[in-house]
């Protein structure tokens, strides 16, 4: 008897160290998206983006009406959009992210695609009916695949964006890098605005951020943001993180998340 219980109390013992072993590993996964938590909040709830939408696509009216004037092209005219984050909001995915742990993958986020359920972001679906209104067409350029092309479709068409047809929307292919796509729209027609959330939607030129993270290339051109190119607030993901992360694949959350720190500037390193 007692040889049995002595058996059955080191089972118990053996099986509560995994129960606890698979417990902290639960906690270490629900916590590696919580780098998301501040800037998912800021993006849903804070005011300030909604009004910086708003910013952005009435500054973009107004450079459309004043392109239209100076254009001296006989192409017919064009905008052309990024769509996630620039016209859809994708948010709720990077929520469910944070509370759930999960790390991105294409599946989980086909599977949010697939709902077609993303929200127009706030002035978008104004802003392009108002082009559609001066006889501006709009080209959807995104770097979403083309296996969603029939998902996007439904969910731009739900919410009633115009041109949302397979011949004004172009998706990601062999590159993430969309010039050869802009560049087709450019045989056509004349792009008066391009709209995005990652400065890379405007031109090429803008994706090499390996000298001071491409803030000079940015400022050769400030000129023409707000005129030509329209940006969109966006901290929650983009190609801006991968500077820190330095061109490195295959970092672990924690490794990610130093780097993160170490790319900060403190008050420390001002010079007096």
């Amino acid at each position: 008897m007692k040889k049995q219980i002595y058996t059955f109390l080191v089972f118990a013992l053996i099986l509560g160290a995994c129960s606890n072993s698979n417990t902290s590993s639960t906690q270490v996964d629900e916590k590696q998206n919580d780098y998301l938590t501040m800037s998912t909040l800021w993006y849903q709830r804070a005011s300030e983006c909604r009004a910086l939408y708003y910013q952005a696509f009435n500054f973009a009216k107004h450079s459309l009406v004043a392109n239209l004037a100076d254009s001296k092209n006989d192409k017919p005219k064009a905008v052309v959009v990024d769509i996630d984050e620039t016209v859809l909001d994708n948010s709720p995915f990077e929520a469910y992210s944070v509370r759930t742990g999960k790390p991105y993958s294409k599946e989980l986020w086909h599977e949010w695609t697939g709902k077609a359920a993303a929200q127009a972001t706030p002035g978008a679906l104004e802003f392009l009916k108002f082009a559609e209104l001066k006889g501006v067409e709009t080209f959807y350029i995104s770097n979403r695949s083309v296996s969603e092309m029939a998902v996007t479709l439904q969910n731009l068409k739900a919410l009633g964006f115009p041109f949302a047809d397979e011949a004004h929307i172009l998706l990601k292919t062999d590159t993430s890098v969309k010039t050869v796509r802009r560049n087709k729209v450019s045989e056509t027609h004349d792009i008066l605005i391009l709209a995005g959330d990652n400065i890379g939607d405007f031109d090429e030129l803008f994706e090499d951020r390996s000298q001071n993270f491409g803030f000079e290339t940015v400022d050769a051109h400030k000129a023409e943001f707000g005129k030509r190119f329209i940006i969109l607030p966006n901290p929650m993901y983009g190609s801006w993180e991968r500077v820190a992360f330095k061109g490195e694949r295959g970092l672990s959350p924690e490794q990610k998340n130093d780097l993160r720190k170490e790319v900060l500037f403190g008050y420390k390193e001002l010079k007096n």
